[in-house]
């Protein structure tokens, strides 16, 4: 851990095997140490956008140049927020409905953050049991989808690997790589026209997808089966909540890393790797007096980080209260945007050797989305010796990406149910719930895993959550920033960190990242297009659908005001709207030791945990323990909470 770790106070559990214990709640549970929360949140945050999306967006608005509005917006938007989110779960404990006990009348956006959780959690794992299906299938001597040979193919089709007898319009220098003999290049035809048999087996094989989104057709059972195994490998890794998430992220969000780095080496060997590369970073400055250019930038790093979803509060509420959250957002966030720039250089370098064999522009077999994860980068795979070995690693690396985002999302549903009922019984047994969410997830994706289920996905990941996020990111600032009060909640952070919030962190939350969310969120209905897929355009009654998708988050939040507005005590409307809006008297750090200051009321003490005699008395001797490590270590902002606290 970082110098700042070992800084911090013992009751924050930065020190492994302490046994101090007053900064834990016991009946809710606890990271095991700092180091789980930050992994959990570096698999959430990091997914599968930051391969299949950021390199295209890269390359298609300016290269190198997209660099610069990229990072000022992490700055002054990504950070801030990612900050905001931390600090708010954390304070408090709880869940994304939970935490609006800061301001009652908007935790309508709390079950607004639910919904959205769920519809990507329901179509993000049909994308890893898509990714399942194809490590499966590279277990194999030859690529399925290496040749034109195939049941399956059209006659249109046209591989860059040419079988020995079968003569090919698209001839070229690839199969020199693959065999090893000296064979003559010739000339690209008809290029323009080209099926690829990565393509086909796609479309006609893996998805045997429709004419329309309207016909279903039938399962595939195959997609299905491992849509089953993809639910059941995240439900075993939350069977115990966060106790056991948190140590299978030591693998799934290092993992990732270790191939991202293998397949990088592999890449930049490869003839025409350079090339690639060239038009990933190349600068063209002129574009960035492009609106647009900015706008993608700031919408990239909103969805990137995983804004409004509900899982950063979700995570930060498993810390221990004096954690230095404020030091793990810019970890992480950082993190998150430097594996975004390194994967671009994996994806290019792959994609500049596939032009050069195919003696075409980089921009030719360039894509983004599932055309790059199950089409184009397949394809250039296998151009490669040994080629099912490298289609493992990459597809196995796809596996971790989702499942680092896909357990923090099912997290968030499980612990808002969890946190709102709140009763004995279901704490103890969250497991069901767990299982519970699992199943209902599994079943709500069958239709997903039908022909037309490529169709709704795509629909899903277009409107579910779009400017549906934007809204209720803007509306969260708006709610602790002046209806709570922003002194109220600098105090707030100072009393949980030791240190008030940066004065820059101050700024943001009140004025900058606002004005930059309402940006994209304007950004976002300006550049509205209707979804298409290739040739394919949705139908009128399909968008409909897409659009109430969308509004079905966003509706929760005046839904759920105007009915705390007609609960709430008083004569008029004004009355009832204001005692809506106050904090609720559970509002506030979970356990008694860390109620102070504005807290230390006897309402709090509905909130406090029940604990054994014992088990208090041995942590009263641990706090005095505590105290006199302090004297010694001298102050720091993490262990300034014993001092005279902020109300």
């Amino acid at each position: 851990m970082l110098g700042a770790t070992a800084q911090g106070t013992q009751q924050n559990g930065a020190v492994p095997g302490e046994p101090v214990k007053t900064d834990k709640i016991s009946r809710r549970g606890n990271w095991g140490n700092q180091i789980e929360f930050i992994l959990t949140s570096v698999g959430y945050a990091v997914g599968l956008g930051n391969v299949w999306r950021f390199p295209y967006l890269c390359y298609r608005n300016g290269g190198g140049a997209f660099m610069f509005p990229y990072f000022i917006m992490l700055v002054f938007c990504g950070i801030p927020l990612f900050f905001l989110e931390l600090s708010f779960g954390q304070f408090a404990s709880q869940g994304c409905l939970g935490v609006w006990r800061i301001s009652p009348m908007f935790k309508g956006v709390g079950y607004g953050m639910m919904v959205v959780s769920t519809y990507i959690g329901i179509y993000y794992n049909v994308v890893i049991c898509i990714a399942f299906y194809y490590f499966f299938s590279s277990m194999t001597n030859l690529l399925p989808w290496t040749y034109c040979n195939n049941p399956w193919n059209t006659p249109t089709c046209n591989g860059v690997v040419t079988p020995r007898g079968i003569n090919n319009t698209l001839a070229n220098v690839t199969r020199s790589l693959v065999t090893g003999a000296a064979e003559v290049a010739v000339e690209v035809v008809n290029k323009t026209k080209r099926t690829s048999p990565s393509e086909e087996y796609w479309k006609h094989y893996v998805l045997q997808i429709s004419d329309d989104i309207g016909n279903f057709g039938e399962v595939r059972l195959p997609i299905l089966g491992c849509l089953a195994v993809s639910w059941v490998v995240v439900f075993l890794c939350l069977i115990r909540g966060v106790k056991s998430s948190g140590k299978v992220v030591y693998f799934t969000a290092t993992f990732p890393y270790v191939v991202l780095t293998i397949l990088f080496i592999r890449g930049i060997t490869l003839e025409g790797a350079v090339t690639g590369i060239k038009y990933y970073l190349t600068p063209q400055w002129h574009k960035i007096l492009d609106a647009k250019v900015w706008g993608d930038a700031a919408s990239q790093i909103f969805y990137s980080l995983g804004c409004a979803w509900g899982g950063l509060i979700t995570m930060a509420s498993y810390n221990k209260f004096h954690n230095n959250c404020y030091r793990d957002s810019i970890i992480i966030s950082i993190t998150n945007c430097a594996t975004s720039v390194y994967a671009g250089f994996v994806i290019f370098s792959i994609l500049g050797f596939m032009a050069h064999h195919l003696n075409v522009d980089v921009s030719e077999v360039a894509d983004h989305g599932p055309g790059l994860a199950f089409v184009a980068y397949p394809e250039a795979l296998t151009l490669l010796p040994i080629s099912p070995l490298w289609s493992l690693l990459f597809f196995f690396m796809l596996i971790l990406l989702g499942l680092g985002t896909q357990f923090c999302l099912l997290e968030t549903l499980v612990t808002a149910i969890v946190d709102e009922i709140g009763t004995d019984w279901i704490v103890r047994n969250k497991t069901v719930v767990t299982g519970g969410v699992a199943i209902v997830g599994f079943l709500l994706g069958v239709p997903l895993t039908t022909q037309a289920g490529i169709y709704w996905l795509l629909l899903m990941d277009n409107y579910a959550a779009s400017f549906s996020l934007v809204i209720i990111s803007c509306i969260m600032c708006i709610c602790i920033m002046y209806v709570y009060g922003h002194k109220k909640y600098f105090k707030d952070v100072e009393m949980m960190l030791g240190f008030p919030p940066p004065i820059f962190f101050r700024v943001c939350w009140r004025f900058v990242s606002p004005i930059i969310i309402s940006f994209i969120l304007i950004f976002t209905v300006i550049q509205y297009k209707p979804i298409t897929y290739n040739d394919y355009v949705y139908p009128g009654w399909s968008l409909a659908i897409g659009f109430l998708m969308a509004m079905s988050s966003v509706i929760c939040i005046p839904i759920y005001a105007l009915y705390k507005i007609a609960k709430s005590e008083g004569t008029t409307f004004l009355e009832r709207l204001k005692n809506s809006c106050k904090p609720d008297v559970k509002w506030g750090p979970a356990l008694n030791e860390h109620r102070i200051g504005l807290y230390a009321t006897p309402g709090s003490e509905g909130e406090v945990e029940v604990r054994p005699l014992k088990e208090e008395l041995k942590e009263k001797e641990d706090e005095k323990r505590d105290e006199i490590s302090l004297t010694i270590q001298g102050s720091n902002g993490s262990t300034a909470h014993n001092t005279t606290p902020s109300a």
